[in-house]
């Protein structure tokens, strides 16, 4: 039991000698990576540079113990750091202190929601969270993190509180002039070289090469009084800063803390999913939503912000030759080292690589391709994900997804409202019973009509099938004796429609025709029992498939079949 609720303790039990060498390397590599990017990520949450460490050591161990994948990489994050700015900045009005303690708070909701969501079995609500809607808001908070950056990367600062307003405070500083030449260059040539790295697949990784030179190049040339540095780092360890908080600071955060959470959760579940299949593993979504619960509660008690896996940087822990959660444990000691041991060092690392840096990771959020692909497939996934992207430019990260959610969710009432109805005929030669509207040489029985409703039956759409019945009914003219409800597309059925059905049953037997259910599951049909029923839909109402039931009403069998294939049945 303890085992499986702490799936470190099973890794150090098996842990192999051969791996120890690999997860030490690993563990420095990605060391490198860690720091730069986290203290990136603490700027885009307006938060201090310490809190970007913080929020990775702590997360990175606990979930070294709690987490079920051996590779996984937890740590600050570009599709988070800008909900959290959201939610805390208004709040902070300014004080640093406020803002951090906020920042712990907000994570230890975030922690608590996913890990109740654990427990309660609960990951399936990930699901809210659509294609469509994953690709609109990433690419708003790309274009919403790049342009946060902009000024950073050109030497100067805006205050704004808006995108809008970020675009104005860039074009005005650029046309007053307050563009620093050598924080410019020193940017810019740091995102070349993270680019030319990343394109040529260097050995060194170009977020490395760029943080390593530009440290080196400031400190070499006296720069450090010039332009804008992220400054020395406080001595120190993780530790409590959570003072000042109110329970009215638990109400104000409870909408971002859901929205992080499932945010957090599900872009974990997909990294999780994506590299334990490449390596042969298979993760458990509800452990793996625990184990970011607990690593987020654990991150926030201890000076931390919100965190989620990291796409960018598990990848270079996998190549690096990680073989285990020791490979975070490293990671964390040796920035627990580096604050205790050199924290002045990034007195010399300038701001604008930090923003080369967040731009790169949020360039890669950017999804234009697959925006592309659902225009192609579909339209309207294509509108969704539209919304989601202006919506969160426009009103807001949280108000974004939170509309973009509720449009998706009406777009699937819609569908299920709305959905494709069939009457089915007989096709010359071909097996089985095929849409008449696909299928122009296909005909009508003789006294049947042969209906398909390809979805639930529910409040919204009872009305809908049983208008389309009494339609097709009244269209297909002649002496009508029997319908036929191919009736497998649907898979469960309300009270409201219960009502819809038996008054359309009352309709056709006033017209002297028997309504036949084709091909139901078992669970509608116990439903029909649970609704008391029985006696108005008795077995001989209820056929195994349509055909069964074409023979029934029609006393004769199919002679035209003999050594025939099965059709498209679409």
């Amino acid at each position: 039991m303890l085992r499986r609720w702490v799936p470190g303790i099973d890794t150090a039990l098996t842990y192999q000698r051969a791996w120890l060498l690999p997860d030490l390397r690993a563990g420095i590599v990605l060391t490198t990576l860690l720091i730069p990017v986290g203290i990136g990520y603490a700027e885009v949450a307006g938060l201090p540079p310490q809190a970007g460490l913080y929020a990775t050591i702590i997360p990175l161990l606990a979930y070294a113990v709690f987490g079920p994948s051996r590779i996984l990489v937890l740590g600050p994050d570009s599709a988070l750091a800008p909900i959290i700015a959201v939610a805390i900045l208004p709040i902070a009005l300014g004080d640093g202190a406020r803002a951090v303690a906020l920042a712990g708070l907000l994570a230890i909701m975030v922690g608590v929601i996913l890990l109740l969501g654990g427990i309660l079995r609960l990951g399936f609500v990930t699901d809210l969270l659509s294609k469509p809607i994953r690709v609109g808001y990433l690419n708003a908070l790309a274009v919403l993190v790049i342009m946060s950056q902009l000024p950073a990367l050109f030497g100067f600062s805006v205050t704004a509180d808006s995108p809008f307003g970020d675009a104005v405070g860039i074009v005005g500083g650029i046309a007053a002039g307050e563009v620093q030449l050598t924080a410019t260059l020193i940017g810019l040539g740091a995102l070349a070289t993270i680019l030319v790295a990343t394109w040529f697949k260097a050995r060194v990784p170009g977020v490395i090469a760029a943080v390593v030179g530009a440290t080196v190049l400031t400190a070499a040339l006296g720069l450090q009084n010039e332009l804008p540095v992220v400054g020395s780092l406080p001595q120190g360890i993780p530790a409590p800063a959570l003072g000042g908080l109110t329970w009215s600071d638990v109400g104000a955060l409870i909408v971002p803390a859901f929205g992080i959470a499932l945010i957090a959760f599900a872009d974990t579940a997909v990294i999780s999913r994506s590299f334990a299949a490449r390596r042969g593993e298979s993760v458990d979504g509800d452990k793996e939503m625990r184990a970011i619960g607990v690593s987020n509660v654990a991150g926030g008690l201890l000076g931390g912000f919100p965190v989620s896996a990291s796409s960018s940087r598990t990848p270079v822990a996998e190549q690096a030759g990680a073989r285990s959660q020791l490979t975070n444990v490293v990671g964390a000691l040796l920035i627990v080292a580096f604050m205790l041991l050199v924290p002045g060092l990034t007195a010399y690392l300038p701001s604008a690589v930090i923003a080369a840096v967040v731009i790169v990771a949020a360039a890669g959020l950017v999804d234009v391709r697959g925006f592309f692909a659902l225009v192609r497939m579909n339209k309207i996934d294509a509108a969704l994900s539209l919304a989601a992207f202006a919506g969160v430019l426009a009103a807001g990260v949280i108000e974004g997804i939170a509309v973009a959610i509720i449009l998706s969710l009406g777009a699937f009432i819609g569908h299920a409202w709305r959905p494709y109805r069939a009457e089915l005929g007989r096709v010359v030669g071909v097996r089985g019973y095929h849409d008449l509207a696909r299928h122009p040489d296909g005909e009508r029985l003789p006294g049947i009509v042969i209906v398909r409703f390809d979805a639930p039956l529910f409040f919204a759409n009872g009305g809908i099938f049983d208008a389309f019945v009494r339609a097709t009914v009244a269209g297909a003219g002649g002496d009508i004796r029997t319908v036929i409800l191919a009736a497998e597309p649907i898979t469960e059925i309300d009270t409201t429609a219960i009502d819809e059905l038996i008054g359309l049953d009352d309709f056709l037997e006033s017209h002297g025709i028997i309504l036949i259910f084709a091909e139901m599951k078992g669970p509608v049909k116990d439903k029909l029992r649970e609704y008391g029923l029985s006696e108005r839909f008795p077995p001989e109402r209820f056929a195994g498939t349509v055909g069964a039931a074409v023979d029934e009403a029609t006393g004769t069998l199919r002679g035209d079949l003999e050594g025939t294939a099965w059709g498209d049945e679409s």
